[in-house]
């Protein structure tokens, strides 16, 4: 997890750099060790209307942002690309629906014993994923949808210890005489 200092910069930079006008406050910066995303949030569309209706107004709010920002949207990420030297990718949020336009997928390396590879191969069989690696990637997301709070506490905690190191004494400006 990049540190706290790290995110409100990138955060800052952001908030100063993109247009007015294009979210209805600032943008969620989501930021691991490989990518920065942008999470904006559309105004809600107005008035009454049935369900179905207004979904299919939604749909088109956010394919109307993606494709009237497309170019100004990759101006941005090239150049926090190049500072940040992270992959940005961009989403938008709108009447409690969220959208990410374009993520990274990263391949992340494990070691799992025999129970753990039966787990996955379950899922592949039963046609829940295509893959060891799809189904991974699907118990990853199961945690992460069923314990969401328990995380929220954890990424807290960790952020809580980044700021208590960075006030503490720095040992690497000791001199060894």
């Amino acid at each position: 997890m990049a540190s706290d200092d790290g995110t409100a910069q990138v955060r800052g930079w952001f908030a100063g750099r993109l247009p007015e006008g294009w979210f209805t406050g600032a943008p969620e910066i989501i930021r691991d060790r490989e990518e920065i995303a942008v999470l904006g949030t559309l105004p809600d569309p107005p008035g009454e209307m049935d369900e179905g209706e207004r979904a299919a107004l939604i749909d088109g709010l956010i394919g109307r942002f993606r494709e009237e920002t497309r170019e100004r949207r990759v101006e941005i990420a090239k150049e926090a690309e190049r500072r940040f030297r992270q992959k940005v990718s961009w989403g938008v949020t709108c009447g409690g629906q969220a959208v990410m336009f374009t993520t990274l997928s990263v391949p992340v390396m494990t070691r799992l014993r025999q129970p753990e590879r039966q787990v996955l191969d379950t899922l592949v069989a039963a046609g829940v994923a295509r893959s060891r690696s799809d189904a991974l990637a699907w118990c990853v997301r199961l945690v992460g949808q069923n314990a969401d709070t328990w995380l929220a506490e954890l990424r807290d905690a960790l952020q809580h210890v980044d700021r208590v190191r960075s006030e503490g004494p720095d040992v690497n400006s000791r001199r060894m005489d």
